[in-house]
């Protein structure tokens, strides 16, 4: 977790350099700067598809931990009202965003965003002050969760993925930093560096108390949802999990934006339809309802997280812009940029190749128990 933490801290700084480093002109997305790295085709290919999977994978599994949290909201506050499916409450969900997702850009959903963070800060904080308070379980187990050797193995490189999939900001950190305002004197990478550390910092003040005291108070048997261990003080889980709704009705936003962006490009500059308000209802409608169907019908947390991790977030975290930053700096060979480099490049793609192996058969074990729609 930790070695994550700094590899994404280094590709991210990456990324806030590479911003403006040609004189006069800003790369805004990130298949720009890939296009200026790979070529004018090359790079679209190679990262389009991958910052579309990402976003989009990361609003399906928003999709189903928004469901999840509320219907552990619902089950604390109400014990003894009759059981409602999950899908209905990711229906609930997502009923949100059929309204939020026509709000015009970035700037229009600031708010949203900085009441997403406070949300994630404070829910984070009650999960691992609660599972303090909860103290050490008595049965509570250290070892590995599965009985056999191969089962191990699986579930191993599916938390990898799963700890990957928690850095997901360079998929849109371009995007964001277009938005502040940049002189020869004072250029946006210098604001944008400082919001990158504070919110690296956030990170780890949410992440790793949650992750380490949360094992070790409750071992192998804690829930891939933290909150859904913990059941008392019933009113305090209860306003976490509603933080946690809140959190990533923000979050979804963040990542549909540049998804809505590609789509209505695409009509408009390649299939020639007007850009008219009508277009822009009908397109984010449908990818609000795509999101939600694909998370009703496969609402694997777990497996959704390392699957994605591995095959999505690596290469556009961890080393496409180590890539991107060899080919337009060119550091010395053998020197430390380089060695650095090259190291989180192998780390990348050997996560990309074996995460989603372990979360693709974590799905499947899963899907063997669970009733579809229910």
């Amino acid at each position: 977790m930790v070695l994550s933490w700094i590899i994404t801290l280094y590709t991210l700084w990456q990324m806030v350099e590479m911003h403006e480093m040609v004189p006069g002109k800003r790369f805004d997305r990130y298949h720009e700067l890939g296009q200026h790295a790979f070529g004018e085709k090359l790079g679209l290919y190679i990262v389009v598809p991958q910052q579309l999977v990402v976003e989009v994978a990361t609003n399906i599994v928003y999709m189903v931990t928004g469901g999840k949290s509320l219907k552990k909201f619902h089950d604390t506050v109400c014990p003894s009202c009759k059981n409602i499916k999950l899908t209905y409450f990711i229906m609930i969900f997502s009923s949100v965003h059929f309204v939020l997702s026509h709000l015009p850009n970035f700037n229009s959903i600031a708010g949203v965003s900085l009441a997403a963070a406070v949300m994630s800060l404070s829910y984070s904080t009650i999960a691992w002050a609660a599972s303090v308070n909860k103290g050490v379980q008595e049965d509570v187990q250290y070892g590995y969760l599965s009985s056999s050797a191969s089962g191990t193995i699986f579930n191993f490189l599916n938390a990898l993925g799963s700890v990957a999939f928690a850095y997901a900001g360079h998929n849109v950190v371009l995007e964001i930093q277009a938005t502040i305002p940049s002189t020869p004197e004072k250029p946006s990478k210098i604001a944008m560096w400082r919001g990158v550390v504070v919110a690296y910092i956030v990170v780890a003040l949410c992440y790793f108390p949650v992750a380490f005291i949360g094992y070790w108070m409750f071992g192998n048997a804690v829930q891939d949802d933290i909150l859904v261990s913990l059941e008392k003080p019933a009113w305090l889980i209860a306003m976490a999990n509603m933080f946690v709704v809140i959190h990533v009705i923000g979050s979804y936003q963040v990542y549909a934006m540049p998804v809505f962006d590609m789509i209505e490009t695409l009509l408009v500059k390649i299939l020639k339809f007007k850009p008219t308000t009508t277009l822009r209802f009908v397109t984010r409608n449908i990818y609000v309802a795509f999101t939600m169907f694909i998370a009703i019908t496969f609402p694997f947390f777990n497996g959704l997280l390392g699957f994605f991790g591995g095959f999505a977030f690596a290469p556009t975290t961890y080393y496409l812009p180590c890539i991107m930053w060899l080919i337009i700096y060119k550091p010395k060979r053998y020197s430390l940029s380089w060695w650095t480099n090259w190291i989180c490049i192998v780390l990348g793609v050997l996560l990309m190749v074996l995460s989603p192996i372990g979360g693709f058969r974590t799905i499947i074990v899963q899907a063997k128990t669970y009733k579809f729609y229910s």
